[in-house]
């Protein structure tokens, strides 16, 4: 399993602006520059989150982006929601890809189970976990 770079890149802007301390948000050219992220890359991932409700500009075009709700509202989940469709390790049971063998597989059980394992750990993470484990890995 490969994490996408859109949820990576997601991820990392939104660390970046969770550690923003300006009244004002945080441009994206900044965003761009503090993460190593092509601006014009970072177009993309600034939409994704926006459309997914974490992220909104803090007075409208032209202004810096802040988050819509506290970091420790915010899972890793949440953010890989913002990018990809519900996480699904094997197609067996996904809707339009139901595999024959599903009823007889006698490994569908395990992968179901590491899938619900992995998406627990997305949705248990949140934002400020990942910044506060950070900083104090720093110190």
């Amino acid at each position: 399993m490969k994490m996408n770079t859109k949820v990576r890149y997601g991820l990392r802007a939104m660390i970046e602006i969770s550690n923003n301390e300006s009244s004002t948000g945080m441009l994206q050219k900044d965003i761009s520059a503090a993460q190593e992220i092509p601006l014009k890359y970072l177009d993309a991932i600034i939409t994704g989150l926006r459309n997914a409700g974490l992220i909104v500009n803090f007075a409208g075009k032209r202004s810096g982006y802040i988050l819509t709700m506290q970091p420790g509202e915010i899972s890793v989940y949440d953010i890989y929601r913002a990018f990809e469709p519900e996480l699904t390790l094997v197609n067996c049971a996904c809707p339009g890809n139901e595999c024959s063998r599903i009823h007889i597989c006698p490994a569908k059980d395990y992968w179901f189970e590491l899938n619900n394992v992995i998406k627990n750990q997305m949705e248990s993470t949140t934002l400020e976990q990942i910044v506060k484990t950070f900083e104090m890995s720093m110190n």
